[in-house]
């Protein structure tokens, strides 16, 4: 929302809303977009949603583009933030149909084995991601997940090169998921969108093909939103 807008809603003089903010983005539970001169929820604010208290929480409705990829794709979508050193689910629209997932509304996703958290550890500074993948355990989920420190990184670079990240029965038997990373107006990832769906149904190339798409179309306007400028 703009000053002018927070203004309005919460009925707080320009200057002591001004004041407010400029506390609230100190403290990251705000930011603003240099882009737009928009203000958003921060890090902080996301961390008052813990696992525990997120299915009941309201701070992260369901965005409409989220909606929207779901709809479109038949499948279950869903946002995951960063969260400190967490990378946590924070909305789902699940799918019209039936899909056993570890991910719930929120849940922290495992850095090796998931595309949501993948996707997003791409694209952290490099002494970040050498600091999270050291520090894994490296469960097994199943057979297909990945084992050791020299993989991960490999396959983040992967990420890196085309966009996102595709991660089939690594997290989930039987579960074929694509993720894209969302950034912010200063090119800091902060999110990524996924969908995911039975492995049965996306043996196709072309369904694949396409459910990339709607991620990386989500993912894309997502990131403008927070003022984001892509690169074509």
């Amino acid at each position: 929302m703009t000053l002018q807008e927070l203004h309005e809603e919460l009925e707080i003089p320009i200057g002591s809303m001004h004041r407010l903010l400029a506390a609230l983005v100190d403290e990251q539970y705000v930011t603003r977009s240099p882009h737009n001169r928009r203000y958003f929820l921060g890090s902080a604010a996301a961390e008052l949603v813990g696992p525990s208290a997120a299915a009941h929480s309201s701070l992260v409705p369901a965005p409409e583009l989220l909606v929207r990829a779901s709809k479109e794709s038949g499948e279950t979508v869903f946002l995951t933030s960063l969260t400190g050193s967490r990378i946590v689910c924070i909305s789902i629209v699940e799918a019209t149909h039936p899909l056993r997932l570890f991910v719930q509304l929120g849940q922290e996703l495992p850095w090796h084995a998931a595309a949501a958290a993948r996707s997003v550890l791409a694209y952290l500074p490099q002494d970040t991601v050498e600091a999270i993948v050291s520090g894994l355990e490296f469960n097994a989920y199943t057979p297909g997940t990945p084992k050791t420190p020299e993989e991960v990184l490999a396959h983040l670079a992967e990420i890196r090169s085309r966009g996102y990240d595709v991660c089939e029965n690594e997290l989930d038997e039987n579960v074929w998921a694509v993720a894209a990373p969302v950034f912010t107006s200063t090119g800091v990832v902060v999110a990524s969108v996924t969908l995911a769906a039975a492995g049965h149904r996306m043996r196709d190339p072309i369904r694949r093909v396409r459910a990339t798409e709607i991620v990386l179309r989500t993912a894309r306007a997502m990131s403008e939103e927070l003022g984001h400028e892509t690169q074509l």
